[in-house]
């Protein structure tokens, strides 16, 4: 990931976690500003208690100045209190949604095709999520308390003695500028140090794992050398951090030490333009009780947690997925309707792991809307990851697989779920009723919806052994072949015009499963059917052949006359009865070449 499209996330997943806490931020900026009172009344108390009270012989005057200020900081108290609280509310939450982030992404990255289980990796990263969560909370608290106290200390030195401004800004300003300006490459160092300890801990594994063959190998010294890189890249990361602890000195003397000497030496001129001796003495409080601490507290806080927060909230991001990034996956994934039924391959590549050879290279095909299409082929050639890539299921390595011009993988799970269905071979029966598990897809079908499905595919005599509609369903007590019929059952029910079926009814007899395609077949939309039986093929109006090599597309004749494989694939199963349409007639296998690309099966 980019450093650009890594900051964009972090910033959108830092946005939304306040955007969705809006009451609790609201109530935050309520006893934020309760909570600075004593900044902004500080300096001007102290100045009445000196004025008024101490230099006019009023000793009683100037204490009950002080207990003014003494009460304004009881009441400050209580506000930070209260901002603690909702800092909690803001805080907690946000941690929530990074461990979901966190753990599924890496659950994404484990199952990827070729990719191992990262169990490590998912420890390091909620590790990370407990290190964001305190930095997150440290940070907020750090601005919080600086943008109160600057502003609480700032409008009081205005309203006590405007000209004393002119010698307290500039230097604040300087420091934060100065401070503002070393923080990228603070934080690049901190990321430095971030990504070397990462490197050790896998080294470290490695090493662990395959330490008796290292030794029998006599290969110690180059995995010490190899290792050794890594902890030597840490401690120098490290040694250039802290030359930048010389900045933060220098932003905060200049910051926050300079207006007092400012001040001090600027006493007799701001005497001989008005000022009291009082009024000094309160600017001297706004900076010395407001402003110092405050900047001080901030460049601190910034400089340790909030690098801790910008380095491993960036590494979550990074590792876990920018896709779930809120934002990121809005501005990845398209908000549009595939315009369209069509699904298209263009020129699409895919493979497993690290094997050079891929499974499917070069794809060019387009399945038009309301189309019937066989996949055949041997074992392993490749049909369950071509159906894998329809459904999104997986991605593929170059080029795209477009829905209505839309790529699937870009498609939200819900925009999915109405366009297209895939039933794997082996189907899934969940707990609740027969009704719950029949219209899981659709959950607005009436009664003579699914009554109408359960007759087309020949289901009525398993509902009759169930116990009709509301019966609960005990998937142990079914076979695998009713198992199959339930879920297609609820394919046919759905909302979607594209039907996937992965050798879904290989478990039925050649009877029954001709009687599930002829169904869907005549169901409105798309049906693909990666075929096991020879018959399931004589019954489409299309059949793409996958040799590993290349495809081959057309129909039954067609193809008997150019592709030894199929003629192969076709001795080999027995075409036995002839396969009929919906209509009970005799298939007439009619081609509608697609673009294909590739050397001819």
């Amino acid at each position: 990931m980019s450093p650009k499209l890594r900051r964009r996330a972090m910033a959108a997943l830092l946005r939304s976690s306040l955007h969705g806490r809006r009451r609790e931020v609201t109530g935050l900026a309520v006893w934020s500003a309760v909570e600075a009172v004593p900044a902004f009344l500080s300096g001007l108390l102290v100045a009445r208690a000196i004025d008024k009270g101490f230099l006019a012989g009023e000793v009683e005057t100037g204490f009950a100045w002080l207990g003014v200020l003494a009460l304004s900081v009881v009441v400050g108290a209580w506000a930070t209190r209260q901002t603690f609280l909702r800092l909690a509310a803001v805080v907690e939450p946000f941690r929530d949604e990074l461990v979901r982030r966190t753990v599924t992404g890496t659950m994404r990255r484990s199952t990827a095709p070729g990719a191992t289980p990262d169990t490590a990796g998912a420890a390091r990263l909620t590790h990370h999520v407990e290190i964001v969560r305190e930095a997150y909370a440290s940070v907020l608290m750090v601005v919080q308390s600086f943008v109160v106290t600057s502003t609480g200390a700032l409008l009081g030195l205005f309203t006590l003695l405007p000209l004393v401004l002119v010698l307290v800004l500039p230097p604040v300003v300087v420091g934060l500028g100065l401070f503002f300006a070393a923080l990228p490459g603070m934080a690049a160092r901190q990321r430095d140090s971030i990504l070397a300890d990462e490197r050790i801990g896998d080294a470290g594994g490695t090493v662990s794992a395959g330490l008796r063959d290292i030794v029998a190998c006599g290969g110690e010294n180059v995995i010490a050398g190899r290792v050794g890189e890594h902890i030597e890249a840490q401690a120098r990361a490290t040694r250039e951090l802290a030359r930048f602890t010389a900045l933060r000195t220098v932003s905060v003397a200049i910051g926050g030490w300079l207006p007092l000497l400012l001040i001090l030496i600027g006493g007799s001129w701001l005497l001989r333009n008005g000022a009291s001796t009082g009024a000094i003495l309160g600017a001297l409080t706004y900076v010395a009780q407001g402003l110092h601490p405050a900047l001080q507290a901030l460049v601190g806080g910034l400089g340790n947690t909030g690098l801790w927060l910008y380095v491993t909230l960036g590494r979550i991001v990074e590792v876990a997925g920018a896709a779930e990034a809120p934002g990121a996956a809005d501005g990845a994934r398209r908000d549009a309707m595939p315009a369209h039924g069509d699904l298209s391959f263009r020129d699409v590549t895919f493979g497993y792991g690290r094997s050079p050879e891929p499974v499917i290279r070069d794809l060019d095909l387009v399945i038009p809307d309301g189309d019937h299409l066989a996949v055949v082929g041997p074992s392993g050639v490749g049909k369950s990851t071509l159906a894998g890539l329809i459904a999104g299921m997986l991605s593929p390595q170059s080029g795209d697989v477009l829905l209505g011009e839309v790529p699937v993988g870009d498609l939200d799970p819900q925009t999915a779920a109405r366009h297209r269905v895939l039933i794997p071979q082996e189907t899934y029966v969940f707990a609740g009723t027969l009704r719950e598990n029949l219209s899981y897809l659709h959950p607005d079908a009436t009664t003579e919806q699914i009554d109408d499905a359960v007759d087309r595919l020949g289901m009525r005599s398993l509902l009759d052994q169930i116990g009709g509609y509301e019966a609960d369903v005990d998937a142990s007590a079914l076979s695998a072949g009713e198992r199959q019929l339930i879920t297609l059952v609820r394919a046919y029910i759905s909302p979607a015009r594209f039907v996937l079926l992965d050798e879904a009814a290989c478990h039925l007899d050649p009877a029954a499963e001709a009687r599930v395609e002829l169904a869907f077949a005549a169901r409105p939309g798309t049906l693909l059917v990666i075929a096991h039986r020879i018959s399931s093929a004589l019954r489409a109006r299309r059949i793409l052949v996958l040799d590993g090599a290349g495809v081959a597309v057309g129909s039954h004749e067609d193809l008997l006359a150019r592709s030894p494989l199929y003629r192969d694939l076709v001795g080999h199963w027995g075409t036995g009865a002839p396969a009929q349409d919906v209509n009970g007639r005799g298939v007439v296998a009619s081609a509608a070449p697609p673009t294909v690309r590739g050397q001819p099966g």
